[in-house]
């Protein structure tokens, strides 16, 4: 006993606060899971049209971004934990509204116009939730170590990944139940309070984390317009374009996934959750696999290999739909490369930016991937409402779309950019061996005992 009372005592207070982030991330997956996963199916349930579910997406690209901008200028005056602590604080209100407008299309007052004010309020929430994030992520930056900054974040993925898989699929089949009762907006309101509830536990956790003290030194400062003009000089530039442009590519389909599985195909919510939560439990299976490739072959080459299979996601989308083709098949591949994919997206930051210069980079990075997302999910509403042809349905060829300027971007995206830290080379398929093989078992172990001690990181003392 005394032996682990004095281990305990070495635990610095780094060590505490990436144990609260992730206790953190935790309550911030069951607002997301109770709350944001069900924003687009709220919409369709209160009878907005393709076009304005497509906008969703559209403005929650734009708009996000665009409000880390005075985030990132508010270090210079708040301490990161003051924005974060204000910024959730008021985000987790913006709950209320959404219950709001359930409550007045169940009593059918001023119905016409719930859709507008739902875009609205959906506004609010999205800046709120994004202007606090380049403190957040210039915090996170100063908390975990560059040499395991894979696998913890790959760690911190894994857990938060599970436990929103299982809270949204309870969510649906607990919408469902609702449905069948006639009472499916009671059910969408009880969903919106607890995501506030779980939002304000996120607000207790920051307000008890350790932030290292941060000093912005002169000319940590560059303007939008200096990065626009000198990005395409430098890895990080590039890698910010090549982004920009894959997103305006996803989006053109990815904002339409909701009214592909609730109105073309016509999926129960159960149906739907599983199946799009089927990728983030996917992802949570490799997740760790992936943190261990990227600390040892480098985060550019798990983008190069992720980003050459997500090009043929959306074509496989839509050639079945059988739900478990779904899941098995599409989401499978999905989760597959998304995962490592993002994982090595935000590392590569890390990498190629210095530290004074996170919180503007990452919020100019975010903006133009953002402006990426408006265009792409534009796009996608725009051709959804006037595109008709009798070969196939419309929805298919946005699809096939997609999948063609995915392809465009990522052929003529990757080959400007590179790694920049001395990674191992991999030599034929003894990266692959090592990796699957040799650490695919301990890595699977590893997941199942995060996984099963997730209540640990559930302890508010």
């Amino acid at each position: 006993m005394k032996r682990k009372s004095n281990s305990t005592k070495k635990i610095g207070p780094r060590h505490q606060a990436r144990r609260h982030s992730i206790k953190e991330g935790i309550f911030a997956t069951i607002k997301s899971s109770l709350g944001a996963q069900f924003v687009s199916p709220f919409a369709i349930a209160i009878n907005s049209s393709n076009a304005m579910v497509a906008m969703l997406s559209s403005i929650a690209g734009l708009l996000g971004p665009l409000s880390q901008i005075p985030g990132s200028k508010l270090m210079e005056k708040y301490s990161r934990k003051k924005i974060l602590l204000k910024a959730v604080f008021l985000e987790s209100l913006t709950w209320l509204p959404f219950i709001l407008i359930a409550f007045l299309f169940y009593k059918n007052i001023l119905t016409n116009f719930l859709p507008i004010c739902l875009l609205l309020v959906f506004s609010i929430y999205t800046i709120l939730l994004n202007i606090a994030h380049p403190a957040w992520f210039s915090w996170i930056g100063d908390i975990v170590d560059a040499k395991y900054r894979g696998r913890w974040h790959s760690k911190r993925n894994l857990i938060i990944g599970f436990a929103s898989v299982v809270l949204a699929i309870c969510a649906g089949f607990f919408l469902e139940y609702f449905k069948t009762k006639g009472l499916v907006f009671y059910g969408f309101m009880i969903l919106f309070f607890l995501a506030l509830l779980a939002r304000m536990v996120s607000w207790k956790i920051f307000r008890k984390t350790y932030e290292p003290k941060l000093k912005l030194k002169k000319g940590y400062y560059f303007s939008f317009s200096d990065f626009l003009l000198n990005a395409h000089k430098n890895n990080f530039g590039r890698f910010a374009i090549f982004r920009s442009f894959l997103g305006f590519a996803t989006m053109v389909s990815s904002a339409l996934t909701t009214v592909y599985l609730l109105r073309y195909l016509e999926f129960s919510y159960p149906i739907y959750m599983v199946v799009i939560l089927s990728s983030a439990f996917f992802s949570v299976l490799v997740l760790e696999l992936w943190g261990k490739f990227a600390d040892k072959y480098g985060n550019y080459k798990v983008i190069k290999i992720t980003a050459i299979m997500i090009p043929f996601i959306p074509i496989l989308w839509i050639l079945s739909p059988s739900p478990l083709y779904l899941i098995f098949v599409a989401q499978l591949i999905g989760g597959v490369a998304w995962a490592g994919f993002h994982l090595a997206s935000g590392n590569f930051i890390y990498d190629n930016v210095s530290k004074q210069k996170r919180a503007v980079a990452v919020s100019y990075y975010n903006i133009l991937l953002g402006i990426g997302v408006f265009l792409g999910a534009g796009l996608g509403a725009l051709l959804i409402k006037y595109l008709t042809t009798t070969l196939l349905e419309s929805i298919f060829i946005i699809f096939i779309l997609s999948g063609i300027l995915r392809f465009a971007v990522v052929v003529f995206g990757l080959s400007n950019i590179k790694e920049i830290k001395n990674k191992k080379k991999i030599k034929s398929t003894e990266a692959l061996k090592d990796i699957i093989l040799k650490e695919g078992k301990s890595t699977f172990l590893e997941e199942v005992h995060e996984i099963t001690s997730i209540k640990k990181y559930l302890n508010t003392k």
